[in-house]
Protein backbone atom coordinates (compact mmCIF):
# COMPACT_ATOMS: atom_id res chain seq x y z
CA UNK A 1 0.00 0.00 0.00
CA UNK A 2 1.55 3.49 -0.90
CA UNK A 3 -0.04 7.11 -0.71
CA UNK A 4 0.68 9.28 -3.75
CA UNK A 5 1.17 12.97 -3.40
CA UNK A 6 1.21 15.77 -6.16
CA UNK A 7 0.38 19.48 -6.43
CA UNK A 8 4.42 20.34 -5.90
CA UNK A 9 6.00 23.23 -6.74
CA UNK A 10 7.96 26.15 -7.58
CA UNK A 11 6.27 29.32 -6.13
CA UNK A 12 6.80 33.28 -4.88
CA UNK A 13 6.78 34.40 -1.48
CA UNK A 14 3.05 34.76 -0.69
CA UNK A 15 1.73 32.26 -3.45
CA UNK A 16 -0.78 29.52 -3.13
CA UNK A 17 0.04 25.50 -3.85
CA UNK A 18 -2.67 22.75 -2.87
CA UNK A 19 -1.12 19.47 -2.19
CA UNK A 20 -3.11 16.29 -2.80
CA UNK A 21 -2.54 13.20 -1.34
CA UNK A 22 -4.58 9.59 -3.05
CA UNK A 23 -4.27 5.89 -2.24
CA UNK A 24 -5.63 3.09 -4.71
CA UNK A 25 -5.70 0.42 -2.05
CA UNK A 26 -6.37 1.95 0.98
CA UNK A 27 -9.70 4.09 1.52
CA UNK A 28 -8.33 7.03 3.49
CA UNK A 29 -11.41 7.80 5.06
CA UNK A 30 -11.01 5.20 7.21
CA UNK A 31 -8.00 6.32 8.82
CA UNK A 32 -6.21 9.69 10.07
CA UNK A 33 -3.67 10.81 7.65
CA UNK A 34 -1.03 13.32 8.28
CA UNK A 35 0.96 15.77 6.16
CA UNK A 36 5.06 16.15 7.16
CA UNK A 37 7.15 17.98 6.11
CA UNK A 38 11.04 17.80 5.65
CA UNK A 39 14.15 20.02 4.45
CA UNK A 40 17.70 19.57 4.45
CA UNK A 41 19.44 19.57 8.01
CA UNK A 42 16.12 19.31 9.31
CA UNK A 43 13.97 16.47 10.85
CA UNK A 44 10.52 15.91 9.47
CA UNK A 45 8.05 17.85 10.90
CA UNK A 46 4.27 17.28 11.08
CA UNK A 47 2.52 19.81 9.48
CA UNK A 48 -1.08 18.73 9.97
CA UNK A 49 -3.52 16.35 10.02
CA UNK A 50 -7.32 14.98 9.76
CA UNK A 51 -9.04 12.32 11.75
CA UNK A 52 -10.93 9.46 10.34
CA UNK A 53 -14.88 9.76 10.66
CA UNK A 54 -15.52 12.44 12.65
CA UNK A 55 -14.35 16.03 12.48
CA UNK A 56 -10.71 16.51 13.79
CA UNK A 57 -7.89 18.71 12.67
CA UNK A 58 -4.72 19.88 13.55
CA UNK A 59 -1.64 21.80 12.72
CA UNK A 60 1.60 23.19 13.77
CA UNK A 61 2.28 26.70 15.19
CA UNK A 62 4.21 27.52 12.10
CA UNK A 63 1.25 27.03 9.79
CA UNK A 64 -1.74 27.65 11.58
CA UNK A 65 -3.95 30.18 9.69
CA UNK A 66 -1.97 29.55 6.36
CA UNK A 67 -2.89 25.69 6.04
CA UNK A 68 -6.07 23.98 5.24
CA UNK A 69 -6.20 19.98 5.35
CA UNK A 70 -9.44 18.65 4.58
CA UNK A 71 -10.64 15.53 2.48
CA UNK A 72 -13.08 14.27 -0.05
CA UNK A 73 -13.98 11.18 0.37
CA UNK A 74 -15.78 10.58 -2.90
CA UNK A 75 -12.43 11.39 -4.31
CA UNK A 76 -10.66 8.93 -1.54
CA UNK A 77 -8.20 12.36 -1.59
CA UNK A 78 -6.78 14.53 1.46
CA UNK A 79 -5.57 18.11 0.77
CA UNK A 80 -2.90 20.49 1.79
CA UNK A 81 -4.12 24.15 0.89
CA UNK A 82 -1.28 25.95 1.53
CA UNK A 83 -1.63 30.02 1.25
CA UNK A 84 0.36 32.96 2.20
CA UNK A 85 3.61 30.42 1.35
CA UNK A 86 7.07 31.29 2.71
CA UNK A 87 10.57 29.92 1.90
CA UNK A 88 10.78 28.72 5.24
CA UNK A 89 7.69 26.04 3.83
CA UNK A 90 10.19 25.07 1.43
CA UNK A 91 10.71 21.42 2.22
CA UNK A 92 9.89 18.00 0.65
CA UNK A 93 5.89 17.32 1.74
CA UNK A 94 4.63 13.81 2.90
CA UNK A 95 1.28 12.53 3.65
CA UNK A 96 0.92 9.71 5.31
CA UNK A 97 -1.98 7.22 7.07
CA UNK A 98 -1.56 6.40 10.97
CA UNK A 99 -2.20 2.73 11.56
CA UNK A 100 -3.39 0.99 15.05
CA UNK A 101 -1.13 2.65 17.07
CA UNK A 102 -2.23 6.36 17.80
CA UNK A 103 1.26 8.73 16.62
CA UNK A 104 2.52 5.78 14.39
CA UNK A 105 2.16 6.47 10.65
CA UNK A 106 2.02 2.72 8.60
CA UNK A 107 1.56 3.96 5.14
CA UNK A 108 3.69 6.76 3.88
CA UNK A 109 4.22 8.48 0.01
CA UNK A 110 7.17 9.44 -1.66
CA UNK A 111 6.88 13.06 -1.41
CA UNK A 112 6.21 16.16 -3.21
CA UNK A 113 8.50 18.85 -3.31
CA UNK A 114 7.65 22.86 -2.44
CA UNK A 115 9.95 25.23 -3.29
CA UNK A 116 8.99 28.76 -2.40
CA UNK A 117 11.40 31.81 -3.68
CA UNK A 118 11.35 35.03 -2.08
Amino acid sequence: VQLVESGGGLVQSGGSLRLSCSASRLSLNSYTIGWFRQSPGKGREGVASIREGVVGTTYADSVKGRFTISRDNAKNTVYLQMNNLEPEDTAVYYCAAEGRIAGKYDYWGQGTQVTVSS
